[in-house]
């Protein structure tokens, strides 16, 4: 995850999952026969593991009563690779028919809602239309990213030319599947101090690793530490929906860690790894054996380095109590944001309407130009204007400013001073690695961690995942990349996860992101790293348009607004290993979205 919330607790460490069920009613119980946290003596120090006090839902059991069935359609009403959403009187299901077959699946995507009747089917899946999780038609398996859950799957069936669909009224009501999971066999015959599977971090990358090994049968302990305080949220979040609680972006509930036997160290930092031991050395101390590790550690912002950094009110955004406190910092006050980075574009949209006056500064000339390209950037930078957030570009900042030790102002390298109530830095991150230096583990010039196609380090055992990798990316023939996309954390966690257990699983998913600004969202797909030109297509200046980034006559990304599902159809043809010909988006050929292009 990256980045020190609080400083870690000397002597106690907070576990939200220690032992399954059927051990705890035993051990949970002082001898006085009420609740107690547990304690354990680990490298001669008293450690509390605290556990939670409410037992956990089991699943309802699906009676008769549960179950509804309607006919939908006619067998003749939906043609090869139609999808159409039916309501079953109780809920609504999206009915597939592809290959001469019907499939029912769940409707909206789990991740944030999406209708997949919008989306792309393709080749026995559908992808979301919105961020580009893929599910499996015939099993709802969610197979690409981002989310966690999979579709409910519904019975079909066909008598006298009628398509009629069998389905759980609660699996219609909530559109989502949690995928079959082991558990551990049994904690309480373990050291404390000893983990077979140890996951470094505990962002989306970290959780979805432990997922899958539950997912695959995997009943052996696993522990998850992070210098965070909270359990695994949307990150994403912390500037899209600035003030949101942790509950409220919590990827899991409580009960889910506990339910499946996953521990969660937090406010826990691992200072070093001894690769030829197979121990994480933690930084008060606390030593950890493994048998397997997945570091997951992420970026830590970078920070500024003018005069009078240090004054009170700036802010990286980091944990939801950062993004809570600028919320509550610049509503009505004057606010600077240093760097158009997509974290700091964002936020200065969420506080636009909020702040009496949001300033943002860049060294570029236009925000995204690196990205997006110059056309786009500007677009951006219009509909950015329009909604009161004033530009100073190409300018640094040179010193904060302080009264009475909070900040007044913000000196810009052109003379400008910029009245500042709150400053929010926004200028880039650097991977959380430097714990690793001396570990023997390949780290490249940058910091990265390098690995393979399965996710493997240098070291037998050693995986790593997520915004801190570069790993080999097929869409761009193998070259090692850096890729910090949300959904991509997801997929290095699944793929790190399966090769833990020997699956020999490489990873070829397509890039796929999004931002979210005043209402408006951009989605992108591919990697158009070292991009030589953009084709356009739409209108610029009423924000419906889709761009094609090319590098010499092939399409290497693409991007819209308003423009659905276009990138998510982009990225099937990638994900297909098909190629995108310049000459066919300038000519607006569109015969490559349905396979008869390159």
């Amino acid at each position: 995850m990256g980045g020190c919330f609080s400083k870690p607790k000397p002597v106690e460490v907070k576990i939200e999952v220690v032992i399954p069920e059927k051990e705890r009613s035993k051990e949970e119980m002082s001898p006085n026969g009420k609740a107690s946290p547990l304690i354990y003596k680990v490298n001669g120090t008293a450690r509390h593991y605290h556990l939670e006090e409410h037992p956990i839902a089991s699943n309802p059991y699906h009676n008769p009563k549960d179950v509804v069935e309607a006919s939908v359609c006619h067998v003749k009403d939906l043609e090869n690779g139609q999808m159409r959403e039916v309501d079953l009187g109780c809920g609504k299901a999206l009915l597939i028919k592809e290959s001469g077959e019907f499939h029912a699946v769940g409707h909206k995507c789990p991740h944030y809602g999406a209708p997949l009747v919008k989306g792309v089917l393709s080749k026995g899946r559908v992808r979301c239309p919105w961020h580009g999780a893929c599910f499996n038609i015939s099993t709802g398996d969610i197979e690409d990213f981002p989310g966690l859950d999979s579709l409910p799957r519904f019975q079909v069936k066909i008598e006298k030319d009628k398509v009629y669909i069998r389905a759980s009224k609660q699996a219609l009501q909530t559109q989502r599947r949690t995928k079959m999971m082991a558990k551990c066999i049994s904690l309480s015959n373990y050291n404390l101090s000893n983990t077979n599977v140890l996951i470094i971090g505990a962002g989306a990358a970290g959780l979805v690793c432990a997922e899958t090994l539950r997912q695959e049968g995997f009943s052996d302990r696993i522990v998850m530490c992070t210098m965070d305080r909270h359990l695994p949220y949307d990150r994403p979040k912390l500037s899209k929906s600035m003030d949101s609680h942790p509950e409220q972006i919590a990827l899991r509930p409580k009960e889910f860690f506990r339910s499946y036997d996953i521990e969660v160290l937090t406010e826990m930092q691992v200072a070093a790894v001894d690769i030829k031991n197979k121990i994480a050395v933690f930084k008060d101390g606390f030593k950890m054996e493994y048998n397997k590790l997945l570091i997951a550690t992420g970026n830590t912002p970078k920070a500024l380095s003018c005069k009078g950094k240090e004054v009170e009110n700036v802010f990286n955004i980091r944990t939801p109590e950062d993004a809570n406190r600028v919320v509550k910092l610049a509503t009505s006050k004057n606010v600077v944001i240093v760097g158009a980075s997509f974290l700091g574009m964002e936020v200065a949209a969420y506080l636009a309407e909020r702040a009496h006056s949001v300033s943002l500064v860049e060294l570029e000339e236009v925000p995204f130009k690196k990205f997006f390209g110059e056309r786009v950037g500007r677009a951006v930078m219009k509909m950015f204007e329009s909604n009161r957030v004033k530009f100073y570009m190409q300018t640094e900042v040179s010193e904060l400013r302080e009264q009475e030790g909070k900040l007044k102002e913000v000196v810009l390298k052109s003379g400008k001073v910029l009245r500042a109530d709150v400053c929010v830095v926004g200028v880039g991150a650097v991977p959380a690695t430097g714990f690793l230096k001396q570990s023997g583990i390949n780290i490249d010039s940058k910091g990265f961690i390098v690995v393979n196609k399965m996710m493997q380090t240098n070291i037998p055992g050693v995986f790593a995942a997520g915004d801190a990798v570069t790993f080999p990316l097929a869409l761009r023939n193998n070259k090692k990349v850096n890729v910090p996309h949300w959904q991509m954390a997801h997929m290095h966690g699944r793929i790190a996860a399966l090769n833990m257990l020997a699956h020999g699983m490489e990873i070829s998913t397509v890039p796929y992101l999004w931002t979210a600004m005043f209402g408006k969202s951009i989605r992108y797909a591919g990697h158009g790293e070292g991009f030589d030109d953009v084709v356009i297509q739409g209108d610029l200046d009423e924000l419906k348009f889709v761009a094609f980034y090319t590098k010499s006559d092939e399409v290497v990304a693409v991007a819209s607004m308003n423009y659905d599902p276009i990138v998510s159809k982009v990225a099937e043809v990638l994900a297909a290993g098909r190629t995108i010909r310049k000459r066919d988006v300038e000519t607006g050929d569109m015969s490559w979205l349905t396979g008869k292009g390159s």
